[in-house]
């Protein structure tokens, strides 16, 4: 819950913030630190993001913190986003894609997908299914490289030495993955 808490503070009083997790435990979770805190304009519901537990054309704006790249059809989560924005509406995601294609071993490998590696798109992709999704002046405003520190995960390491891959090779894996924010409107 904690964007949902930031987001609060940015609507106001008079705002609404919707937070969506799929699991009961984070639901209950981001209730209880809601209650505790006394943020009275957040409410939490139980769902998916590839279908948002939201009225059509009911959100002013939809932020989303590194989520989407965990689910399998991005297509859906964007359609579903549209769907549930007003016209002029705005997305603003920041999400994990890479720039070429993965090698199957990195993107099938569950701990590269819980670091939010292997379940990322392609850029081109990425920004492709936002648009098809019915979006306008679909924008990358940041890009950057991913934090060292990812590639120290013994996980990901194990896998690179497994694969026999030199630190050269995994220094060029990195380089292709990339932070974004990006931003879309619903006209």
């Amino acid at each position: 819950g904690f964007d949902a808490f930031l987001a609060a503070r940015q609507v106001g009083p008079e705002g609404k913030v919707i937070g969506v997790d799929m699991t009961p435990q984070m639901i209950a979770r981001a209730r209880a630190n809601a209650e505790k805190a006394g943020v009275k304009n957040v409410e939490f519901r139980l769902g998916e993001i590839e279908n948002l537990p939201v009225a059509d054309g009911a959100i002013d704006l939809i932020i989303s913190n590194c989520v989407i790249n965990l689910v399998p059809d991005k297509a859906t989560v964007f359609r579903d986003a549209f769907r549930v924005l007003k016209s002029g509406g705005r997305m603003m995601v920041s999400d994990i894609v890479v720039k070429s294609p993965l090698p199957e071993e990195v993107s099938s490998f569950l701990p590269a997908i819980g670091a939010c590696v292997g379940g990322a798109s392609l850029l081109a992709d990425y920004t492709a299914a936002i648009a098809a999704a019915g979006f306008k002046d679909v924008r990358i405003l940041q890009e950057s490289g991913i934090p060292a520190e990812w590639l120290d995960d013994p996980d990901l390491r194990a896998l690179a030495a497994k694969q026999g891959y030199s630190a050269e090779r995994v220094a060029a894996l990195a380089a292709d993955v990339v932070s974004i924010k990006v931003s879309a409107v619903k006209r």
